[in-house]
């Protein structure tokens, strides 16, 4: 057993865990800060992935002011508990676990802040798989996948096309690959769909737990 890159970088929401739960009713509880109510949950879904002050503004017309308030009220729900209303896909524990015994080096590249991102993987029993954790700050210093790719690749001087690899559940993770010339693979068991995956270029494609370690293990 091998891996077939020296570095695996992944995503968290969505490619990793099912965060729909713990996200959509955070986000609810911020839009009703403001006099929004959603009634249902799922039309929240698209939350997950991008930037958040980014989807209010987008989604709901917030001003630059407005999305940054919604951001604290989000927060406030999060960290109350929306953090751990999640699920690790089934296959994930041992992808990460075989990747990093086969001489893979496993790196997370989240748009969430670093501190909630540890504390989902830490609550999982996948942290130790990691050995660098990289995403948003809660400043917001770093809220796109591109930034968080740069960050990646200024500790990680030795990381190319030829031995590294984007996994991610959403055309930002492939974007934001391609813009550093990483090849990507766009996983369809999260919240992107086959065609944003392919409109946005992703170099695989894997429906399952089971084909997304195919593309990453020689067994």
């Amino acid at each position: 057993m091998r891996s077939k890159y020296e570095y695996c970088l992944f995503d968290l929401d969505g490619t990793l865990t099912d965060p729909a739960p713990g996200i959509t009713a955070s986000v609810a509880y911020a839009l009703e800060k403001f006099g929004i109510e959603v009634s249902d949950r799922a039309v929240l879904n698209k939350f997950i992935g991008p930037p958040l002050v980014y989807s209010f503004k987008t989604f709901y017309g917030f001003s630059d002011d407005m999305a940054k308030q919604a951001l604290t009220y989000y927060r406030e729900r999060f960290s109350a508990g929306g953090i751990y209303e999640n699920e690790i896909y089934p296959g994930i524990a041992d992808l990460l676990r075989c990747i990093k015994s086969s001489g893979g080096r496993v790196i997370l590249a989240t748009s969430k802040p670093e501190e909630f991102a540890s504390m989902i993987l830490e609550h999982f029993g996948i942290l130790e798989h990691f050995e660098f954790v990289a995403g948003n700050t809660l400043d917001e210093t770093r809220p796109e996948k591109r930034q968080v790719i740069e960050h990646i690749l200024a500790n990680y001087p030795g990381i190319s096309s030829e031995n590294a690899v984007m996994v991610g559940d959403r055309e930002y993770d492939v974007l934001a690959a391609k813009e550093f010339a990483l090849p990507s693979i766009g996983v369809l068991f999260g919240y992107g769909s086959f065609e944003e995956h392919t409109k946005a270029g992703a170099d695989a494609l894997a429906s399952d737990t089971a084909e997304l370690r195919a593309l990453l293990i020689e067994e």
